[in-house]
């Protein structure tokens, strides 16, 4: 048998945290066995799924890395199919029409609620009116009695009595396919084998089952996984912060750190951390995911995404840098920024973080120099920062070891300690913001630049 499995949104909102996560497994379980990952955008719902939200789910996954093997299918394009089996289960005794008004059903739906059962149209065994232009709905004939077992690859063997499941619609008055029909339609003519999914699809699970055997079809692997909650144990909400997968791409992770964290929330693999995605696609196991709600942790996944910005390419962590600095409308070109990411990049967990560290490079001259610099620069300092200005000119290498070896020699000539040098240079440099060590910041600056900078607060005012 080949693996199939799927993810299958409702386009009616952002790409979540969870449904992301939920993705990510699929892609990883049908990678491991060798199968096809698919996807299909549940957009039966036509009032509420919207084409920018279609957009946002694919660009959400795209940058998150994850891959369908083909294009998506729409499920709303399947309506004649979905029709086509709600008429099959009528045929067969497994589906009937419903007469109900609304006024009835609400009604009988009060009484089985008061009486503590499950709610069943009187039309179930009753023959059609004479009135045959009567409006209507196709409800599944489910069984009465036993029980639907659904044999869960994360929660275990899970018990439905079948007394306490409703007769649900298939099809609507206007014709239109109910959710629970048109997604064992659709799984089965996409040969899903394995159906991967949030733990709040549970109870469906009873329902879908009892459909696919009706129709005759071999049931799938169900495996429902709980969901991800915040830092307290609540359900992830919007107090919680970023729940978008997007929001997580503008606070500067990279797509890498984020696959990395998102299958370690409710699985693991010993004690294993940080680990490649094939190594992922090798380990993983759904199997193992566990049974509780895994819980959001941004200080862990700073940690990681600090990991893989230290392994990043300089080139693209400056090209990405530059698109943060972009976002808040400042516009950089990356060859600025480029020569500071090996001396940066080791200090930030974020993009974010990075793009902030960035300021000492940005800052245009003259600088405004803070009360503290301007109160380092004595007539002794100036003197001496205008001889170390000298050496630094005469360097016939600009780069981190070269002015590092000549912050050192020029030290020892003066007969002082770096620290009587540094906080003045380093105040003329950076205007007193955030910046890595001298070396770095100077090599950073580039020699024309750093040279002028000291010009510029050495002769103010001359």
């Amino acid at each position: 048998m080949t693996v199939v499995t799927r993810f299958a949104p409702s386009p009616t909102g952002f790409l979540h945290i969870g449904g992301a996560r939920t993705a990510l497994f699929n892609q990883l379980y049908a990678r491991r066995h060798g199968g096809r990952f698919l996807m299909r955008i549940e957009d039966t719902d036509r009032e509420r799924s919207t084409e920018p939200a279609v957009q946002a789910i694919l660009d959400g996954l795209a940058w998150l890395g994850v891959t369908p093997d083909g294009e998506p299918v729409f499920q709303h394009t399947r309506a004649d199919r979905h029709r086509a089996a709600a008429e099959q289960l009528l045929a067969a005794g497994r589906a009937y029409r419903c007469y109900m008004t609304v006024d009835e059903l609400s009604a009988e739906r009060d009484r089985a609620r008061a009486e503590g059962r499950a709610f069943i149209s009187p039309w179930r065994d009753q023959q059609p009116p004479a009135d045959s232009n009567s409006p209507y709905v196709i409800r599944f004939r489910g069984p009465k009695d036993g029980e639907t077992v659904i044999e869960d690859l994360v929660q275990g063997n899970v018990k439905f009595q079948n007394k306490d499941l409703d007769d649900l619609v298939l099809l609507r008055s206007d014709g239109a396919p109910t959710y629970n029909l048109a997604v064992v339609v659709d799984d089965h003519d996409m040969g899903v084998t394995h159906i991967i999914r949030g733990d709040d699809h549970l109870n469906n699970a009873a329902r879908q089952a009892l459909i696919y055997q009706a129709l005759g079809w071999t049931l799938p692997a169900f495996a429902h996984i709980p969901l991800i909650h915040g830092p307290d144990g609540a359900k992830l909400s919007k107090r919680h912060g970023a729940q978008a997968v997007t929001d997580v791409a503008a606070l500067g992770y990279l797509p890498e750190a984020m696959r990395n964290y998102l299958v370690r929330l409710g699985w693991a693999h010993g004690d294993d951390e940080i680990f490649s995605d094939a190594q992922a696609t090798e380990w993983f196991d759904v199997a193992d995911v566990v049974r509780s709600p895994a819980r959001l942790d941004w200080d862990k996944l700073n940690h990681i995404n600090a990991h893989y910005i230290r392994e990043a390419d300089d080139a693209r962590l400056a090209a990405l840098t530059a698109e943060a600095l972009r976002a808040r409308g400042e516009i950089v070109a990356e060859s600025l920024i480029a020569p500071a990411m090996p001396a940066l990049k080791g200090r930030a967990k974020t993009l974010v973080e990075l793009a902030d560290q960035c300021g000492f490079l940005l800052a245009t001259r003259p600088l405004e120099l803070p009360a503290k610099t301007q109160e380092l620069l004595t007539e002794e300092t100036r003197a001496r920062l205008s001889r170390l200005r000298e050496a630094l000119a005469g360097l016939p290498h600009w780069d981190a070891a070269a002015l590092d070896a000549a912050l050192k020699s020029f030290a020892e000539t003066e007969g002082v300690g770096l620290g009587k040098i540094g906080p003045a240079l380093r105040g003329v440099l950076t205007g007193g913001r955030p910046a890595p060590d001298l070396a770095w910041t100077l090599s950073a600056l580039g020699r024309e630049n750093s040279l002028g900078r000291m010009d510029d607060a050495l002769f103010a005012g001359a």
